[in-house]
């Protein structure tokens, strides 16, 4: 009889090294730095990544020795959009690549909060959209110049994939629904003000005060690290099982049924959307 091989979780030198063209990681006393990169500057969206997010949240969260995570961004933006990723309109991709599409946008958030059982840390570096990966954290900070921007509504599709699902339950249902159908921006002095984020900081101190605070969480016992993360992302948990998938089939089915397609509408809204992902 051959012996039973034991199936453990992925190591960081190997989970590391698997989503380095997406996510630089690095990791110092239990505390996981996670970063979203491209070309080693700052993060320009692509599916690819997209669909490597929810698999990498899943093998960081299998980690026993992960003990605080921090996702931040590279350079001096969150996001870049990438129009071009809408090339092709949604209701001409194949029946079986809209699913696909619909599970990995529902994995990417649903990872993050049922995957991960250590505290969080979101350290937003700059403008851009889809903030909701670090406003989901425990705790998040940004710069002086971040941008919380929600594009869908205002290029024609509705606002389902988790920006507005975010901000409904921060700032409430009525800030939330003028921030979607205006779509105007929130800056980093603003998001302040409505509690979205805790802290404002220039951008060089941004990185040393999220590890600040990873290190101040250290200081307290394993169990109750674990068991405070538990209390304080069960909100989200709540949010995303009763909304998500709601919201997310919404736009979908919009997006399954959009003669025109996203790119047309973006570049006929350049001077307010362009470099924005929506």
């Amino acid at each position: 009889m051959s012996e039973r091989r034991m199936i453990g979780p992925t190591k960081f030198e190997e989970y590391s090294e698997k989503y380095k063209d997406f996510l630089l990681m690095t990791r110092r006393d239990g505390i996981i730095e996670v970063r979203l990169h491209t070309d080693g500057g700052s993060y320009k969206h692509s599916w690819e990544a997209h669909t490597a997010w929810s698999h990498a949240w899943s093998d960081i969260g299998r980690d026993p020795e992960n003990e605080v995570m921090i996702i931040s961004g590279t350079g001096d933006k969150w996001v870049i959009g990438d129009p071009e990723v809408w090339n092709t309109k949604f209701m001409d991709w194949p029946k079986q690549k809209k699913l696909e599409q619909y599970h990995e946008s529902l994995r990417l958030l649903e990872n993050l909060i049922f995957c991960i059982d250590i505290p969080t840390i979101g350290a937003i570096n700059g403008p851009g959209t889809h903030c909701e990966l670090a406003t989901l954290c425990d705790i998040t900070i940004c710069t002086e110049d971040a941008d919380f921007f929600d594009p869908h509504f205002l290029g024609g599709t509705p606002p389902g994939d988790g920006m507005l699902l975010t901000l409904q339950n921060m700032i409430g249902f009525k800030k939330a629904a003028y921030y979607a159908y205006t779509g105007k921006n929130i800056n980093g002095q603003t998001a302040l003000e409505l509690g979205i984020v805790s802290e404002v900081l220039p951008r060089e101190q941004l990185l040393p005060r999220a590890w600040e605070l990873a290190e101040m969480i250290m200081q307290a016992p394993r169990s109750t690290r674990h068991l405070s993360h538990s209390i304080i992302s069960r909100p989200w948990k709540q949010a995303l099982v009763s909304d998500q998938g709601f919201q997310l089939a919404h736009q979908m089915y919009d997006m399954a049924i959009d003669e025109e397609g996203a790119l047309e509408r973006l570049k006929k809204m350049q001077g307010r959307l362009m470099g924005k992902e929506v």
